[in-house]
C-alpha cells in the first residue's frame, strides 16, 4: 500500500506536471514526504498495522523536530489530531510512538491550541491511570506544555480532571523525571510556570506533617542580576480521597532591586474565580530589610 496513493484533504493542491499550482493554499512549498505520511495517518490511520503507520508517526516527527517552514501548519490542517487521539485511547502498540509524536506537537502553540477540540486533551489525561513509565512522562510532557502560558487550556485541563490525576501519579513516588514533569505541569496549570528550557532543579522537602508532601524548585539562573525565584509545590491530605495542592512561586530579590524600585510597596488580591475549588491571590510587598520576597500563590481542592 503506496502512501503515494492516498489523498491529501485540506492541505496542498501540487501537481507535477504544472509547478504553478503547488502550495496556494499556504506562502510555503509542500513537503511532499511530510504530506505523503500526514494524508495516510489521517485517511488510513488506525486500519494500517503497526509495521505501516510507524514510518509515517516518524516522518511527521522529523518534520517537527527540525522545525520544517510550515510543518506546524501542515500537521494541524491535515486532520490527524482525532485520529492520534483515537491511537491514545485505544492503548494498542501504536500507543507509545502516538504518545512521542503528540508529546513533540505540544511544543508547537499552533498545534497545541487544537487539542480540546480534536480530543487529544482527554485522550492525554486517560493516560495518566497507565502502570507505563515512559508512557506517563510522555502525556505529562505533552500536559504541561499545553498547559504552559495558556488561561484557555489550562481552564479546560483543570475541567476534565488534570490535578487529580498528575496528584495521583506524583504521590505514587515515580522517578524523578516524571515527578519533574508531574511538578511541572501543576505550575504550569497554576499559570506559574516557567518555560520548559528555564530547567528548574527539583528536590524533595521534608515532610514536616504525614499527610503533607513538599517539592521544591529552584531556578539555576538569576533574573537580570536582581534575584532568583523559588517554587513550591504542596500536597496535603484532606481527608480520604481528599487532597489540597498549592503551587507557590517566591522571587527573592537583591539589595540592587529594592534600591532601584525605592522600596515601593504594593498589594493585589484576585477573588475566587468561576472554576469551583481554587484561589489565586498575588501579594507584593518591599519588606524593611533589602532581600524580599514576592508571593503568587494558587490553591486546588481536588479529590482523588
Amino acid at each position: 500500500m503506496g502512501p503515494s496513493s492516498v489523498p491529501i484533504a485540506y492541505t496542498y493542491t501540487h501537481s507535477h506536471a504544472d509547478g504553478r499550482n503547488a502550495g496556494k493554499l499556504q506562502p510555503y512549498i509542500p513537503n511532499d514526504s511530510l504530506n505523503n505520511a500526514l494524508g495516510s495517518i489521517r485517511v488510513l490511520g488506525l486500519d494500517l498495522r503497526e509495521h505501516e503507520l510507524k514510518p509515517h508517526l516518524s516522518t511527521v516527527m522529523s518534520a517537527i523536530q527540525e522545525h520544517k517552514k510550515g510543518a506546524a501548519e501542515q500537521v494541524v490542517v491535515s486532520g490527524i489530531l482525532p485520529v492520534l487521539a483515537l491511537s491514545l485511547r485505544i492503548r494498542g502498540p501504536l500507543t507509545l510512538p502516538t504518545a512521542t509524536l503528540v508529546a513533540e506537537l505540544a511544543k508547537e502553540s499552533v498545534v497545541r491550541k487544537g487539542f480540546g477540540e480534536a480530543g487529544l486533551v482527554t485522550a492525554l489525561l486517560s493516560v495518566l491511570t497507565s502502570v507505563d513509565q515512559e508512557l506517563l512522562l510522555l502525556a505529562t510532557q505533552a500536559i504541561s506544555r499545553t498547559a504552559y502560558d495558556s488561561t484557555t487550556q489550562q481552564e479546560l485541563l483543570l475541567r476534565q480532571g488534570a490535578v487529580p490525576r498528575l496528584v495521583s501519579v506524583l504521590l505514587r513516588g515515580p522517578g524523578r523525571p516524571l515527578e519533574a514533569a508531574c511538578l511541572r505541569a501543576l505550575c504550569n496549570l497554576s499559570n506559574m510556570g516557567e518555560a520548559e528550557e528555564a530547567g528548574l532543579l527539583w528536590e524533595r522537602g521534608p515532610d514536616l506533617k504525614p499527610e503533607e508532601s513538599v517539592y521544591r524548585g529552584v531556578s539555576p539562573h538569576a533574573h537580570g542580576g536582581f534575584g532568583s525565584s523559588v517554587t513550591l509545590v504542596r500536597v496535603v491530605r484532606r481527608g480520604p480521597g481528599q487532597y489540597a495542592c498549592s503551587v507557590e512561586v517566591s522571587q527573592r530579590c537583591s539589595a540592587s532591586f529594592w534600591n532601584l524600585h525605592g522600596h515601593r510597596r504594593s498589594e493585589r488580591r484576585f477573588p475566587l474565580s468561576g472554576l469551583a475549588g481554587w484561589f489565586k491571590s498575588l501579594r507584593c510587598a518591599a519588606p524593611k530589610t533589602p532581600r524580599a520576597q514576592g508571593l503568587r500563590t494558587r490553591v486546588f481542592q481536588t479529590f482523588l
